[in-house]
């Protein structure tokens, strides 16, 4: 899972989120930072606030007491194929390397390419996608 900190990085650089079974997300407020939920129609659904916003409310949670909130209140932590799906035609390749590490390579309409190692796949593509979305 990336660090919430690069999930935050890209949500401020555009990536938009439109929420499906599956979503891991956390509520980035000092209290619940660390706590990471995931979207399922039995737990955690998607309803819709009297305003319209999206809510995501939470059956059945009885070890604490939080109903609902709005989706702006929540931060995305996408998943690997979702970053892949994310990159589009930029994404050339994922490879693992040497040190264990891997590299995602990118390439432009120009035909140009871009390695952007890290030290787990999904960091290597969430920072591929933060440099396409900052480009």
């Amino acid at each position: 899972m990336i660090d919430i900190d690069i999930a935050r990085r890209l949500r401020d650089a555009g990536l938009q989120w439109t929420p499906t079974d599956g979503d891991r997300f956390v509520i980035d407020n000092e209290q619940l930072r660390d706590d990471t939920f995931m979207l399922s129609s039995m737990v955690i659904e998607l309803g819709h606030g009297r305003s319209g916003e999206r809510l995501l409310r939470f059956n059945g949670t009885t070890e604490w007491a939080l109903d609902s909130v709005e989706q702006q209140e929540a931060l995305w932590v996408p998943r690997e194929d979702q970053l892949r799906l994310a990159l589009g035609d930029s994404f050339s390749a994922l490879s693992r390397l040497a040190d264990g590490g891997y590299e995602v390579t990118l390439i432009d309409a120009a035909g140009a390419t871009r390695e952007v190692p890290a030290p787990a796949a999904e960091d290597a593509l969430a920072g591929a996608l933060l440099i396409q979305l900052t480009a």
